[in-house]
């Protein structure tokens, strides 16, 4: 083999593991939406059991200035943004991500895991998608082909089958 179909060879080579390592962070950006999905719908179920929004819980800030007067109770009573005046230590059943275990747990420690997990998640989806713009961009800067074969002979590698032809007799 001489030198210039050894350095085509090993292009190609490396345009396809590009290509593989794409589609496996395209793969683990829909398995992680799927994750993302599924923990917004189970916050929004425990928020509907907790009757609360996201919006609907007043802010310390609001709390402290309808405190009026100091006595020994504390000037801000703190509260969490999902529960609102759900009881927190109410028990709730959850499935522990990863698992096939269900345990029963605090409704304030059930959305806190949940929103932990959320957050994981948006992280890992954004640095994924990041991840799969620099890997296209890349793939189409090394022009996939098209400056080093014709267009005629590329279409008619990718349309190759395996098929094999009958002999007519004539």
């Amino acid at each position: 083999m001489d030198e210039t179909m050894k350095q085509f060879q090993q292009s190609l080579v490396e345009l396809e593991i590009e290509a593989e390592r794409l589609l496996l962070a395209r793969n683990q950006l829909v398995e992680n939406d799927k994750l993302r999905n599924g923990n917004r719908e189970a916050l929004t179920a425990l928020r509907k059991k907790a009757r609360t929004t996201k919006t609907s819980v007043p802010s310390p800030f609001e709390s402290l200035m309808k405190i009026g007067g100091s006595g020994s109770r504390p000037l801000v009573h703190e509260v969490c943004a999902t529960c609102g005046n759900h009881d927190p230590n109410e028990r709730t059943w959850m499935m522990f991500p990863g698992t096939d275990i269900f345990a029963s747990i605090p409704f304030h420690a059930a959305h806190s895991i949940l929103e932990e997990e959320q957050s994981q998640l948006d992280f890992e989806v954004k640095r994924l998608q990041s991840y799969v713009k620099d890997k296209s961009i890349a793939i189409s800067n090394k022009g996939a082909l098209a400056d080093k074969i014709s267009p005629g002979v590329l279409r008619s590698l990718v349309t190759l089958t395996d098929k094999q032809k009958v002999a007519e007799h004539s």
